[in-house]
């Protein structure tokens, strides 16, 4: 089992930066896929980004291709991601998971056991 804890978010201006961070526990933080996804109020969740549990591969959403970055720190067990040139339409509530069953780069919710209590970002025209 592994429990997820986001930070970093924030309100920042369109076209600023923001790196939101992950912390997991457990021993076996590198066996899981990993995954950002982000939820407007009363919408459905979406997916933003996966990497696998090496690192090796990242997968995105079309929508932040070129501006998101993906990555995680096995030895510190935390997963990131950048946010570069935000635009207001990148408002929402963002969130980590995990999953040890789930495809490689799976972008459905549904393949993710684990869920932090996510942190919203807001980005202000």
């Amino acid at each position: 089992q592994v429990q997820l804890v986001e930070s970093g978010g924030g309100l920042v201006q369109a076209g600023g930066s923001l790196t939101l961070s992950c912390a997991a526990s457990g021993r076996t933080f590198s066996s899981y896929r990993l995954g950002w996804f982000r939820q407007a109020p009363g919408k459905e969740r979406e997916f933003v980004a996966a990497i696998s549990g090496g690192g090796m591969y990242s997968y995105y959403a079309d929508s932040v291709k070129g501006r998101f970055t993906i990555s995680r720190d096995n030895a510190k067990n935390t997963l990131y991601l950048q946010m570069k040139s935000l635009k207001p339409e990148d408002t929402f509530v963002y969130y980590c998971a995990a999953t040890s069953f789930g495809r490689l780069g799976s972008s459905s919710p549904r393949e993710y056991e684990y869920w932090g209590q996510g942190t919203q970002v807001t980005v202000s025209s």
